[in-house]
């Protein structure tokens, strides 16, 4: 087992893994950037490095300041969190390089996966239903015309390369098809450095479900309860769950298969999620594997009971798994709201300042808040918007809403704006109710009545 591990990651994120880490006797080293310098996550790790100035690229994407800091406090290993470098192959095979352990897949397996259509081409290979579409790179607009010909409008060009809902383009008409080419290549070389481009099918009405896997080094391979992800805004999520309220016992078995299939292809290490889209006669189709714990992965703790971070550490320092696939059956329902420092009325506008009140409502069972928030901190405008995550148990979907519900009434963050009303509004929401919401339900559907009632509002 390890004795000390870098966490190169900032915020609740960092602050997550640091207390496991002191949980299983493991000393922690954090790093930070100019302006976290007074984080909580820095406050709360044995040790603190600061590799940079506030920029990211400066500082939390910095490879060779990073793997300074873990080499220079004696770290064995480095755990990336969610975000910045955790699916950089480059990052993961310079740890290996320097002789850090990465908790994580291997730095071959994250280049494979992180390339969407050498994913795509794999899953093809190993029968795992994918979506109709390309089955190569796309070499011209007339190609990709042809294709789209025969899998039927509208369709979506992808990036290869592409993540965060970047070089994704609709096309629903063929002349249409060589300006969104031209456009999607150009955002994908920039933010990517790779152009490399396929196509699919769009399907519509679907859910966005995901499988959260993780796979030892002998071998051995299981598959939490899937997530429902299916509230989007802008590519992305808004609220997730566990389990998905629509699937029987049968698709989920069904599905959990699938997912250890794809796992067992890619010869996959550590934890990584399957992202599915199911249409509405409940055919699965895989999307992309995200080769990292998940934001999200909250909900799966909830459900089963097992810290996916310590069984991260386990299988990083070359131990077997600590439980079965029987062990992992649901314990309940779970849900997790996103908090954003942002003012949804204001179209999202994000919001900075100091926290100058800050109330959590913790205390009951059921209930979990993964916040790296204190009352007289300086929310900044350098990083990600989101602040803290509201997490609900309920021995069903109904008490589960009835909790989020109640913490967010009692949650107050005073010297940001935040999303929480806009929250409380989804969760009143009939069709979130009901379950039955598709991934296009929260912006094509749910946002303009919700904007029409708050320019109603305001009138009176």
């Amino acid at each position: 087992m390890f004795d000390k591990v870098l966490v190169a990651n900032r915020g609740e994120a960092a602050v997550r893994i640091i207390r496991t880490l002191k949980e299983m006797g493991i000393k922690s080293v954090a790093i930070y950037s100019v302006a976290d310098r007074d984080s909580l996550h820095v406050q709360l790790a044995d040790e603190a490095v600061c590799v940079g100035s506030s920029r990211p690229s400066d500082s939390y994407l910095n490879i060779k300041n990073i793997i300074a800091a873990a080499t220079g406090t004696g770290a064995q290993a480095i755990h990336p969190g969610y975000g910045f470098l955790s699916e950089s192959a480059e990052f993961a095979e310079l740890c290996r390089a320097c002789g850090l352990t990465f908790i994580g897949p291997r730095p071959e397996t994250i280049d494979q996966m992180g390339n969407k259509e050498h994913a795509r081409q794999l899953m093809i290979k190993n029968k795992v239903p994918v979506t109709p579409g390309s089955q190569d790179f796309i070499s011209s607009a007339e190609e990709a015309a042809g294709i789209a010909e025969a899998v039927g409008y509208p369709v979506l060009l992808k990036a290869a390369a592409g993540g965060g809902g970047k070089g994704i383009r609709q096309v629903s008409r063929p002349e249409d098809m060589a300006a969104a080419l031209s456009v999607a290549q150009n955002e994908a070389r920039l933010d990517f450095g790779n152009d490399q481009m396929y196509l699919e099918k769009v399907l519509t009405k679907v859910k966005h479900i995901e499988v959260q896997i993780i796979r030892d080094r002998f071998g051995n391979c299981v598959y939490f309860p899937e997530r429902d992800c299916s509230l989007q805004r802008r590519k992305q999520k808004v609220i997730e769950e566990s389990p998905c309220e629509l699937l029987t016992e049968t698709e989920r078995r069904k599905l959990g298969e699938i997912a250890v299939r794809a796992a067992q292809a890619a010869d996959y290490l550590n934890t990584g999620t399957i992202e599915f889209l199911m249409d509405q006669d409940h055919h699965f189709y895989f999307m992309e594997m995200n080769t990292r714990l998940q934001v999200e992965h909250t909900v799966t703790e909830m459900v089963t009971g097992v810290d996916l971070v310590k069984a991260q550490i386990l299988v990083a320092s070359g131990e077997k798994l600590p439980f079965t696939q029987a062990d992992l059956a649901s314990k309940g329902h779970a849900i997790e709201c996103r908090i954003n420092a942002e003012d949804p009325e204001r179209d999202f506008m994000p919001s900075t300042g100091q926290i100058d009140y800050l109330f959590l409502p913790i205390g009951n069972p059921g209930m979990r808040i993964d916040s790296a928030l204190y009352q007289g901190m300086t929310v900044s405008p350098f990083y990600d918007s989101m602040v803290a995550k509201i997490i609900a148990l309920g021995s069903d979907r109904e008490e589960a809403i009835a909790r989020m519900q109640r913490l967010l009434k009692e949650l107050v963050i005073r010297g940001i704006k935040t999303n929480q009303d806009f929250h409380l509004a989804i969760l009143a929401d009939p069709e979130f109710k009901r379950g039955t919401f598709s991934n296009t339900y929260l912006e094509k559907e749910f946002l303009p009545r919700w904007k029409e009632q708050e320019v109603k509002h305001e009138a009176v």
